[in-house]
């Protein structure tokens, strides 16, 4: 659960124009205790950043807002971005939120030749009452610190983090759209700069997170249906690997994959694993399957997290809401092609559709697979056409409600104000 994000921060602002109270708080800075040895002189690194040495300058020329309507993702930028640097010497420095601006890397950054880098992708949502909340963001941050772990790269508190970056969103929240289908996706993002070459740790690194407003992730728009290419030759992730882990070098590579699969026709690509060719990811999706199963019971299925998959956030909220309405079961196992096209072709998938934090929800309609194409049903659980309730009173609507609920102040546990 994430900790409670402070609604007096977003209550307390000042007129517009002017700066937060609870910026100028941090803008006044705050007196260093002297830390005495009586065992003389010592030298203590920081093993964390804190939020309440925040240091804000803010930018002297703003830039204009774009229009909500018009928003594809990930082409417009806030005016300001975080940055924490660390160092093996010194340990964290104090974190900064300063204009948004390039950052100057030593030609060497095992960034750069290593791939020693991660990122996280989060949303913030302005709801109906004009409040800013973020969705499940300490999910974001145990994750983020795993990855972390697994690169090799300093550890730091999650708390502390989240809290510097409500502080971003406060400074930035007139970029926050008032639009329902809009949001302020959030990018932290983590790079080793050791300026040397070498496969080692890094004596150096840098933390920084970027925001910006952003539309539907594909396209096609939001809860369009998209075609899948699968393809047992292309291999995402595998046993004993980074699946689970939201690295840069998990990314780049799909990027061939994805263009032959655009060659054909086809929007995204379904990951296959092993020789028995299961299921595990669309695209940067988790994967999902509404069906019902050989004895007959409607259940909805998702690949477990085994090493290969990335245990996204908005999967386990659906996982979590549908737990929650228990009107069918809910399963994380292995799902084969021959269980897809065997489902299909006894009129038993009800469903397929992909998940994530970029995309929310997105349907599919088509999957090629060994030079043919399989269709998958019309969408119920994932589009807006669940309000009908054609198969059973609260599992119809669930998932269609989900970026409703992203925005509703009731929904304390999942969401706070920024």
């Amino acid at each position: 659960r994430p900790v409670p994000l402070d609604s007096s921060t977003i209550n307390g602002m000042a007129a517009p124009g002017g700066v937060p109270r609870a910026i100028k708080r941090v803008l006044k800075g705050r007196a260093c205790t002297p830390v005495i040895s009586l065992l003389g002189p010592q030298r203590f690194l920081s093993t964390s950043f804190k939020a309440s040495d925040l240091q804000i300058e803010l930018s002297s020329c703003p830039k204009p807002k774009p229009d909500p309507g018009k928003l594809v993702f990930g082409k417009h930028f806030t005016d300001h971005m975080l940055t924490v640097e660390w160092t093996q010497e010194n340990g964290w420095s104090k974190p900064h939120i300063k204009p948004f601006q390039n950052i100057s890397l030593h030609p060497a950054s095992s960034a750069l030749h290593y791939s020693v880098q991660l990122f996280e992708g989060m949303k913030a949502f302005r709801g109906p009452d004009k409040h800013v909340r973020l969705f499940r963001p300490m999910l974001n941050m145990e994750r983020m610190l795993r990855t972390a772990v697994r690169a090799c790269l300093p550890t730091f508190d999650k708390s502390e983090l989240l809290e510097c970056i409500r502080q971003l969103i406060c400074v930035d929240q007139d970029w926050v759209p008032h639009s329902d289908s809009a949001s302020l996706y959030i990018r932290p993002t983590y790079i080793g700069t050791e300026p040397s070459l070498g496969v080692a740790k890094s004596t150096r690194a840098l933390l920084y997170v970027i925001l910006g407003p952003v539309g539907p992730y594909f396209a096609t728009g939001s809860f369009n249906p998209v075609s899948l290419l699968a393809d047992p030759r292309f291999v995402r992730a595998w046993m004993g690997g980074v699946g689970d882990c939201k690295l840069g070098g998990n990314y780049g590579p799909t990027i061939f994959v994805q263009s032959e699969a655009a060659k054909e026709g086809f929007q995204q690509v379904l990951w296959l694993y092993g020789d028995d060719h299961q299921m595990t990811e669309v695209g940067t999706m988790n994967i999902f399957m509404f069906w019902k199963d050989q004895q007959g019971d409607l259940e909805l299925v998702t690949p477990p997290l085994n090493g290969i998959i990335l245990p996204g956030v908005t999967r386990q909220s659906l996982l979590d809401l549908a737990h929650k309405w228990g009107e069918f079961k809910v399963s994380e196992k292995v799902i084969t092609m021959a269980d897809l096209i065997k489902g299909l072709e006894e009129k038993r998938v009800k469903e397929v559709f992909g998940s994530g934090t970029a995309c929310v929800v997105s349907p599919v309609n088509n999957i090629f697979y060994q030079g043919k194409v399989s269709c998958c049903p019309d969408q119920i659980l994932a589009r807006g056409v669940f309000l009908k309730r054609p198969i059973c009173s609260q599992s119809t609507v669930c998932f269609s409600l989900l970026p409703i609920a992203l925005s509703h102040p009731h929904n304390g546990k999942w969401t706070g104000d920024c």
